[in-house]
């Protein structure tokens, strides 16, 4: 398998030197120096792809990373001097790891994070990960302090402004089965907003109706009295709450038709 990528390696490194001495003897602008051009860009694609998975823990897809990182070596391609003596991956790669690096700072932190903080970020994250491998076990934060000659506070903050880089999905992996999404947590349904439009409505057509009549609708039916108890508040009969409730519900019901 190592033998395997090593003649890859260096099959990819001859025709890349060979493109580039093309394209040294060809004219900008013209078709053929945009065909070789093309084809150098095609054959270090492998080269972009072996740096942004450097970069596929930040919750964000892979082939974007990689989009972001090809417009880095579109960038060293037309900026690489082949009379250098030096290799193009070695050339182009700060530059493809400039672009991915600039794209996270700029487009996809969840929250503003100061550069100083930033930069500060980077070098707890690397000293983390050399301890890592030196001591065999994750490093403490005041290992981390004494190694970059900083306040266990100011590694806590970097810490925290490295979140910045991950935001969870509302739609995350459940913890269990029979857990709650985090959406689903967050908030809920209210059952009265399938209502609103019906009470707004109801509310239009009783400034309508005239105030007694308006007055008795309200307290059979938002009230919750019976027609017996209207009467006896109001002092009159029953028969005449009735057909006084039946003449403001057919009110209610042309001024409706008329409404639609």
């Amino acid at each position: 398998m190592a033998a395997t990528q090593a003649s890859r390696g260096a099959k990819a490194r001859a025709l890349t030197q060979a493109l580039f001495e093309r394209l040294a003897t060809l004219e900008p602008g013209t078709p053929e120096h945009a065909r070789v051009r093309a084809a150098l860009i095609e054959a270090n694609l492998p080269l972009v792809r072996y740096v942004a998975l450097r970069f596929r823990g930040r919750n964000e897809p892979l082939e974007d990373i990689v989009q972001v990182g090809t417009v880095g070596l579109i960038q060293a391609i037309d900026r690489f001097d082949l009379g250098r003596g030096v290799r193009f991956a070695t050339f182009a790669m700060p530059t493809i790891v400039g672009e991915i690096r600039r794209y996270f700072r700029d487009s996809v932190r969840s929250v503003h994070v100061p550069r100083r903080v930033h930069e500060r970020w980077g070098r707890v994250r690397s000293a983390g990960e050399e301890l890592t491998v030196a001591l065999g076990r994750t490093p403490t934060t005041a290992e981390i302090a004494e190694r970059l000659c900083l306040t266990e506070e100011e590694v806590l903050a970097s810490a925290e402004a490295g979140r910045a880089y991950r935001v969870a999905s509302l739609e995350a992996v459940r913890e269990r089965e029979d857990a709650p999404g985090l959406i689903e947590r967050l908030g809920y349904e209210d059952p009265g907003l399938t209502s609103v439009e019906h009470r707004a409505l109801v509310r239009h057509l009783l400034v309508q109706l005239p105030e007694r009549e308006r007055h008795v609708l309200l307290l059979r039916y938002f009230g919750n009295l019976t027609q017996s108890q209207i009467s006896a508040e109001l002092g009159v009969s029953q028969m005449h709450i009735s057909r006084m409730l039946a003449r403001s519900v057919t009110r209610l019901r042309i001024a409706n038709l008329i409404e639609s």
